[in-house]
């Protein structure tokens, strides 16, 4: 696995994310919900049917680790495996279809300004980074940590932890077929949308990854903004 150095992040240009957000509003509708995600943590939100979830990254080359799930039956849960079989491809962008383990759609990406994002990298966790990085990093805070205190919520636990995909993340495949984790192609202010298209629990975890570039190794913000038009 291939790593490179990006270096730390300063705040983004707020116009630029203000901009991405108006224009998500004038396509997608009203907005009934907005937040912003500190670096590190975890959200979650029951989409409606035929509402829209804008992510934007703030500062740019943020991770933003996601899960979904039918939000009447957690066990139809986003299935990696029948969303890349369907599509035949394994990065994600506009026109891409998020199924369940039964192929049922979950969310379709409506627009996206980044290009590609990742279904393949899976989520950090205490373990992996013990493996990948050394015992030292064992203490540290990972998405595996986020997603089951949020799945909690809902009366879920770490059997319920489906693969997720990871929004904004750069990871490209070598032609020997390894992985590599290198610099983002996110910039601050940019930003994707998906649509409901059943009611969805949509989970997040804002990526406190310190130890590779998928976050520039200073974890940042993201928004998080729910239309329905």
């Amino acid at each position: 696995m291939s790593v490179t150095h990006l270096g730390t992040k300063t705040p983004g240009d707020p116009a630029a994310a203000e901009a991405s957000i108006t224009a998500a509003a004038a396509r997608f509708g009203a907005i009934v919900h907005r937040e912003t995600v500190p670096p590190r943590a975890p959200w979650s939100r029951v989409l409606k049917a035929g509402e829209v979830l804008t992510i934007v990254d703030l500062d740019g080359n943020q991770a933003v680790d996601f899960l979904a799930y039918d939000a009447h039956d957690h066990s139809r849960a986003y299935s990696a495996q029948a969303t890349l079989q369907e599509q035949d491809s394994v990065f994600l962008t506009t026109g891409s279809v998020l199924r369940d383990n039964e192929g049922e759609a979950l969310l379709v990406i409506a627009a996206d300004g980044v290009g590609r994002h990742d279904t393949l990298g899976g989520a950090c966790s205490r373990e992996s980074n013990t493996l990948r990085y050394g015992h030292h990093t064992y203490a540290q805070h990972a998405c595996a940590d986020n997603f089951i205190n949020e799945l909690s919520k809902y009366g879920m636990g770490k059997r319920d932890q489906v693969s997720n995909i990871n929004w904004f993340m750069n990871v490209p495949v070598d032609p020997d077929g390894a992985l590599g984790i290198v610099d983002g192609i996110s910039a601050p202010g940019l930003a994707l949308s998906l649509r409901a298209e059943k009611d969805t629990l949509a989970v997040v975890s804002n990526c406190p990854q310190i130890n590779n570039p998928c976050n520039g190794f200073d974890p940042s913000r993201v928004e998080m903004v729910v239309h329905r038009g």
